[in-house]
C-alpha cells in the first residue's frame, strides 16, 4: 500500500496529475478540491489510495487524510464507486462533505451530478455514524489538519495496543477539545488513563 508520493508534480488537470519521484511517473486521478489545492504549486505531498482491479492498477490522490478518509467511506457505501466518490469530493470540500452527513442534507448529496435520492439516502444512513469523529476533530475552533492528523495516529496507537476503536475515538476527542495543540505522544498517555 503507497501512503503518500512526494515529489514533481508534471502534469495537472482538473481531473489528473501526474507526480514524478524517484524518475517515476505516477498518474494520479484527483478530484477538483485536490486540484485547487495543488494548482500552481511545482512540488507537494499527495495522499494515495491504490485500486487493484483485474483490468486495471489506479491510483487515487488526495490533497489531505480527510479527504481520503472520505472517500474511503463513500466507497464503502453500496452503489458507489471510487469516480462516484471522486464526483461528490469534487462538489463538496471534504469539511463540507461531513457537515452534509452529519446533518442528514439530501438536497446538497441530490445536487451532486449522477446521486440520486436513494444513493443519497444510502450515503447518509451509512455514514452518519461514522463522521461524528472526523466532524469533532474538524469542528470549528480547532485546528483541522493538525487535530486530525494526531487523532488518527493517537487512535490508530490505542487500537493497537489493544483498546476498542469507539472508545478509543471518544477519549482523543475529548482530550483534544480541552487542548488542541498536545503532541500525539501526550494524547497517547492521557486517553491511556482515561480508558
Amino acid at each position: 500500500m503507497i501512503e503518500y508520493i512526494k515529489g514533481e508534480i508534471v502534469e495537472l488537470t482538473p481531473a489528473r496529475m501526474i507526480m514524478e519521484c524517484a524518475g517515476i511517473g505516477y498518474e494520479l486521478n484527483i478530484s477538483l478540491n485536490t486540484y485547487s489545492f495543488f494548482n500552481g504549486k511545482p512540488t507537494g505531498k499527495i495522499y494515495v489510495y491504490e485500486v487493484i482491479r483485474e483490468d486495471a492498477h489506479l491510483l487515487y490522490g488526495f490533497a489531505e487524510k480527510l479527504e481520503r478518509e472520505l472517500f474511503l467511506m463513500l466507497t464503502s457505501v453500496s452503489g458507489v464507486g471510487p469516480n462516484t466518490a471522486r464526483m461528490i469530493l469534487s462538489s463538496l470540500p471534504p469539511v463540507e462533505l461531513v457537515e452534509v452527513i452529519a446533518s442528514k442534507n439530501e438536497t446538497a448529496l441530490t445536487s451532486v451530478k449522477g446521486i440520486g435520492l436513494k444513493t443519497a439516502q444510502r450515503i447518509l444512513v451509512d455514514l452518519k455514524n461514522k463522521v461524528k469523529v472526523a466532524e469533532a476533530i474538524s469542528a470549528p475552533g480547532a485546528t483541522a489538519m493538525g487535530n486530525a492528523d494526531v487523532a488518527e495516529e493517537a487512535v490508530a496507537a490505542l487500537v493497537m495496543l489493544g483498546f476498542q476503536k469507539a472508545a478509543s475515538q471518544k477519549a482523543v476527542i475529548s482530550i483534544l477539545k480541552s487542548s488542541p495543540v498536545l503532541p500525539v505522544e501526550q494524547v497517547i498517555k492521557s486517553a491511556l488513563r482515561m480508558l
